[in-house]
């Protein structure tokens, strides 16, 4: 069933850029890269084996079997149609669920508040969030979106990013009371560093300090939850303590040191067809970042 699905899919981008007759004009169409179509009408010429197009450096021409394969796509395109405009009514209607792939801290600091207000918005909607550090593959897996920080979003999808933030390094003032505060990052070597898992040299602007504590964890909200309790320092993004230390439950230190921001970017798959489910949400979630930050 998915290799007639991405078949399909390929035999639409196919039909683009017969139409155009340049991959350029029907790669800015359709809104995706222009070697991601190249790729994808190259694997489905191989598919049928047979030639589709015959490509030069400034041109594109249909062979004989591209015609028919386009007539025939022009058909079921036509059909299409009709299927949609029968179901105007019910294609309007923004509902059903939502699979995203997100860090547990950035959906605690972000999006059950984005997903609440949606919902406000449009009831018939729901949300499954799956808040592990595993990376899926959006092309093999069922999830609709992904929240990632990265600094080199994958190739083949769409990345649109969302926020750019930096690490904090804070502790309680309680801690601080009674282990005094580091005057410069190498002093943190004489510390309690809460470090997550694998994540033990702290980078600054001008060093690297390799850290020392009782406690690794590989969850943010967790480390939070020890700093607020005077147990340590932690170096967390940002946007998870930004609250907390403005409130005064953190303190936060070298914030001159820090390294430059990271990103946070919001993931998809390239799709001809997004769901009004889908493309409202990515619409909403934009606006969201536009005007907060």
């Amino acid at each position: 069933m998915m290799k007639d699905h991405k078949k399909l899919e390929r035999l639409m981008l196919f039909s683009e850029v017969a139409e155009q007759l340049s991959f350029t004009l029907a790669a800015e169409k359709l809104n995706i890269s222009r070697g991601h179509l190249s790729s994808q009408i190259r694997r489905l010429e191989q598919d049928m084996a047979m030639v589709l197009l015959i490509r030069s450096t400034r041109s594109v021409r249909l062979t004989p079997e591209g015609e028919r394969v386009l007539a025939g796509m022009n058909k079921i395109r036509h059909d299409l149609l009709e299927l949609e405009r029968s179901a105007e009514h019910e294609g309007n209607k923004i509902e059903g669920k939502i699979k995203i792939t997100a860090p547990a801290g950035f959906a605690e600091r972000f999006l059950f508040e984005i997903f609440s207000k949606f919902k406000q918005l449009h009831p018939a909607i729901e949300f499954s969030i799956n808040c592990s550090y595993t990376r899926f593959d959006l092309n093999r897996s069922d999830f609709d979106l992904a929240f990632r920080a990265t600094s080199e979003p994958p190739q083949n999808m769409v990345a649109k990013q969302l926020l750019s933030y930096q690490h904090c390094c804070c502790a309680s003032p309680e801690y601080f009371a009674n282990k005094g505060i580091p005057k410069v990052p190498s002093d943190l070597i004489n510390h309690q560093c809460l470090n997550g898992q694998d994540r033990t040299t702290w980078q600054f602007q001008q060093e690297a300090i390799h850290t020392q504590g009782w406690l690794e964890v590989n969850d943010n909200n967790m480390l939070k939850g020890l700093a607020i309790e005077g147990k340590g320092i932690i170096r967390v993004p940002r946007y998870l303590v930004d609250k907390e230390v403005k409130s005064g439950k953190l303190k936060a230190i070298f914030e001159e040191n820090m390294p430059s921001g990271s990103k946070i970017y919001l993931i998809h798959p390239q799709r001809i067809h997004q769901s009004k489910r889908i493309t409202t949400f990515l619409a909403y979630t934009q606006q969201y970042f536009d005007d907060e930050y």
